[in-house]
C-alpha cells in the first residue's frame, strides 16, 4: 500500500465519512431532449456546493464530490480565477451518472461559491453535454447552447468590486462565448480560487460519477498568475470504499483528473 493510500485509509477510518448517494433515478425523465443541452428542469435540480471535505496533510484533502486544486488564502486573496479543458467523452451504461468540470472562487472553506462549466451526464444510456453558471444557494442555470466530447472549453471567474462577479464560459470549437454577471454569494469571502471535476449534486444528494476517463486542464490561474504557484490543496473525490477520482500532481497550470469509480 502506497504512503498516501495508508494515509488515507487512516483519514477514513477516524473521520467516518459517508457514503455518496446515488442521483434518484426520477430524474432521468428530466433529461434534455437531445445531445448537447442541459435543460432548465435539470439544472435546477443540480448545485455544486462541496461535501466531506476532510484534511490528510498539509497540503491533500478528500471531498466525497469534488476533485482537483484549490488555491487558499485570507479573505479577499483572489479576485480571478481561469482555466482552459478538453471537454471529457463519457463511457455510458445503464446507469444514471452525473459529473461537471467548473472554475470557482470561493467555497473551500466557506458557504458562498461563484462559478461556470459544463457537464457530461449518462441519462437513459446516453451521454449529455451541457453548460451553466452558479451563484450558491441557488442551484445552478443552464445556457441554452451546445457542448460536445473534444469540445475545447475556457472558462474564468473575476470579481469586479462593489458585490459583483462576471463569469464567463468559452467553447471555442462551437464558436460561442456566455457572459454573467452577478452578485456574489451571501458573505462572500474571495479566499479561495478552485479548479475542479466533480460528482454533481442532484435533488440534496451527490450523483453517481460518470465514467469520464480522464479530464485534462490547462492554463489554471488565479489572479493571473499559474494556479500551481499557490502551492494549491490538491482534493482527491473519496468514495464508500475507495477513490471515485484522483488528481495528477500540478505543473504550474496543467493537470488531470482520473476518474476510478461510479461511487
Amino acid at each position: 500500500m502506497s504512503q498516501r493510500s495508508y494515509v488515507r485509509a487512516l483519514a477514513i477510518g477516524a473521520a467516518g465519512l459517508t457514503a455518496a448517494f446515488t442521483a434518484p433515478t426520477a430524474f432521468a425523465s428530466a433529461a434534455p431532449s437531445h445531445v448537447g443541452i442541459v435543460s432548465a428542469p435539470l439544472a435546477s435540480q443540480e448545485s455544486h456546493s462541496v461535501h466531506g471535505l476532510s484534511k490528510l496533510s498539509s497540503t491533500t484533502v478528500e471531498s466525497s464530490n469534488w476533485s482537483g486544486y484549490a488555491a487558499t488564502g485570507a479573505s479577499g486573496a483572489f479576485t480571478s480565477v481561469s482555466a482552459s479543458w478538453t471537454q471529457p467523452t463519457l463511457t455510458c451504461t445503464s446507469k444514471t451518472t452525473y459529473s461537471s468540470y467548473w472554475v470557482g472562487l470561493d467555497g473551500y472553506s466557506n458557504s458562498a461559491l461563484e462559478q461556470t462549466g459544463t457537464e457530461a451526464d449518462c441519462i437513459g444510456g446516453k451521454a449529455t453535454y451541457g453548460a451553466w453558471w452558479e451563484v450558491l444557494p441557488a442551484s445552478e442555470s443552464a445556457y441554452s447552447v451546445t457542448v460536445k466530447a473534444g469540445d475545447s472549453l475556457s472558462a474564468s471567474v473575476v470579481y469586479n468590486g462593489s458585490s459583483s462577479f462576471t463569469m464567463t464560459l468559452t467553447d471555442s470549437t462551437q464558436g460561442w462565448t456566455k457572459t454573467t454577471t452577478h452578485a456574489g454569494s451571501s458573505g462572500f469571502a474571495n479566499s479561495s480560487a478552485e479548479v475542479i471535476a466533480e460528482a454533481t449534486e442532484v435533488n440534496g444528494s451527490i450523483a453517481k460519477l460518470s465514467d469520464f476517463g480522464t479530464a485534462s486542464f490547462t492554463n489554471a490561474t488565479a489572479d493571473g498568475n499559474s494556479l500551481g504557484s499557490y502551492s494549491p490543496n490538491e482534493i482527491i473525490m473519496e468514495g464508500s470504499k475507495d477513490v471515485k477520482a484522483q488528481p495528477s500532481s500540478i505543473s504550474g497550470g496543467s493537470f488531470s483528473v482520473a476518474w476510478e469509480n461510479y461511487s
